[in-house]
């Protein structure tokens, strides 16, 4: 693919992209170099060489010139040209009698006046040309922005120097004829150069900018296409297309260029199909094209009263119909033509051959996963309790439909105590309605003592009913912020005494009066039996005022 870079952003003279300074074995770095296949072919003998060559200046500038001081030049020579005024500094691109052959297709005499070639560039002339195109993109910048402040509507597009840097030519685009008078004084005062304004067209600017069309390639009059013919809406027209600007428009703002290259396909095709203006009559009403299908052979037709139904027809019936029609004969209807075109479902046949996943793996649904600290039989449970919508739990015959008791996964039955029965062997207790009442609390704890509180002592209530509400005494006045009286003194709490522990982990008897908080309501300790266990007591876990029950509050 040919380099766009070469034309464009070289830099020095030297191409950036394939790095062979405009020489490339297949001769593609400039989209306008012409190969010379006449390069290994003597002249006969006795006939002079052709003395001019052509020589390539920025953004795929050509130009001929005549080597009359006969040099000895090759392709990918620097020399310096005449040019008004001064003298230009270019690259040797073609030698030889291709030459002859390019300015006659160019339109230029190759026995009339042509500029001449100086001498060879020397090391002072490449280095005074190289500060020049230094020197081009921040001074576009500034062009640009003096530009827009004159409120002038163009587009400053390239600056091109001349070699001996006495020169600058504005390349820009505008759509109307633009008044730059007063931008030429500004440039001048600004530059201190002397100025010259070319204009040139979108599709020239769209070439030496580059870029990617919607085909996904680079455009082709940056890479290959050199002359720009006028493409109209007629060929969208010829091809089917629809008319929308957005998609038939390039990147230039102007139609496509593509648009012509398989147009003469299309017409020779529709040499043989009856134009889309063509109209039939029948029994049941008139009816006109509404499309064309040019390789099919296929049109498309409706009813003036029935618009929304399409019949089709081959062109050779529509042409059988038009033929009775210029006999002013009707036919019966369209259905009597019409053809029945199946419409193909694609075959859906994808193939893993570069060792892709599968199209469907994200069809397939989501596995659930597992929570820390869940056995492997409980995501069984959990899906087999989850019914799927639309179906029915089938249960297996005698299974009991009650719901059992969860028991505890992968967690080893537990050996009875000393003394104690299995738990197979022991007696089921009774309901609690056939319970005897419990008999008083004979722990260390002792009776419950009656509320000595204002409330008075505790009266039965019936079952759902709400407690009644105590009337508070008659609230005192509060005294003003000046005369409050002082907080009394709070007395020291009594040291707490350390505590004792025990190493064998061995329960404390109670003293007299104390009740025994480790100790349950038969006298055994609240671990379990186990003497190794410790009781997991929160002490920091604040107890509601009152008695240690917390029943009562005050």
């Amino acid at each position: 693919m040919a380099c766009t870079n070469c034309s464009t952003g070289s830099k020095d003279g030297v191409p950036r992209g394939c790095k062979s300074n405009g020489t490339c074995g297949t001769d593609s770095c400039n989209k306008l170099t012409v190969f010379d296949w006449l390069s290994n072919m003597s002249l006969p003998g006795g006939q002079a060489p052709f003395n001019c060559v052509e020589v390539r200046f920025k953004n795929g500038r050509k130009e001929f010139y005549r080597n009359t001081e006969n040099l000895t030049l090759s392709i990918g020579d620097i020399v310096a040209t005449e040019a008004s005024p001064g003298h230009d500094i270019g690259i040797v691109t073609l030698t030889g009698e291709l030459v002859k052959i390019q300015m006659k297709k160019k339109g230029a005499n190759p026995d009339g006046d042509v500029l001449k070639i100086y001498r060879k560039a020397s090391q002072k002339d490449i280095d005074i040309w190289s500060e020049a195109r230094n020197r081009e993109e921040p001074m576009k910048v500034i062009a640009r922005e003096i530009a827009i402040r004159l409120n002038l509507e163009m587009k400053i597009s390239d600056i091109e120097f001349q070699g001996d840097s006495s020169k600058a030519t504005f390349y820009y685009t505008a759509n109307d004829r633009v008044d730059f008078r007063q931008l030429i004084k500004d440039f001048a005062r600004e530059f201190s150069i002397r100025i010259e304004m070319k204009q040139v067209g979108f599709r020239q600017e769209a070439s030496r900018l580059g870029g990617i069309g919607s085909c996904g390639r680079e455009l082709c009059c940056s890479t290959w296409l050199t002359d720009f013919r006028s493409v109209n809406t007629s060929a969208a027209r010829y091809q089917q297309l629809s008319l929308n600007p957005q998609k038939l428009a390039g990147q230039c703002g102007k139609l496509k260029c593509c648009l012509n290259y398989e147009l003469d396909t299309y017409l020779d095709a529709l040499k043989g199909m009856p134009d889309m203006d063509t109209k039939l009559y029948t029994e049941k009403g008139d009816a006109f094209c509404q499309k064309i299908d040019i390789f099919k052979g296929l049109m498309w037709f409706a009813y003036t009263n029935d618009m929304a139904h399409w019949h089709i027809l081959e062109a050779d019936q529509v042409k059988e119909i038009v033929a009775l029609n210029k006999q002013k004969e009707r036919v019966g209807s369209l259905e009597d033509y019409a053809v029945e075109v199946e419409d193909e479902a694609p075959e859906k046949n994808f193939q893993n051959a570069v060792g892709q996943d599968s199209l469907t793996r994200f069809d397939a649904p989501k596995r659930r996963k597992k929570k820390p600290g869940r056995g492997k039989g409980q995501d069984n449970k959990d899906a087999a309790a989850t019914p799927v919508q639309g179906s029915q739990i089938i249960r297996p015959q005698g299974q009991n439909t009650q719901q059992q008791p969860q028991q505890r996964n992968n967690r080893p039955q537990r050996e009875p105590r000393e003394g104690q029965e299995p738990r197979e062997n022991r007696p089921q207790r009774e309901p609690r309605e056939n319970r005897e009442p419990r008999e008083p609390r004979t722990d260390n704890r002792g009776p419950r003592e009656p509320r000595t509180d204002n409330r008075g002592p505790r009266e039965p209530r019936p079952a759902g009913e709400a407690r009644p509400k105590q009337e508070r005494g008659e609230r005192t006045e509060r005294p003003e912020k000046g005369e409050r009286q002082p907080r009394q003194e709070r007395q020291p709490r009594p040291e707490r005494q350390p505590r004792q522990e025990n190493p064998d982990n061995a329960q404390q008897p109670a003293g007299e009066g104390t009740p025994n908080v480790n100790n349950n309501a038969e006298g055994k300790p609240n671990n379990g039996g186990n003497p190794h266990k410790r009781n997991n007591h929160n002490r920091n876990k604040k107890r509601p005022p009152g008695d240690q029950n917390g029943s009562d509050k005050k």
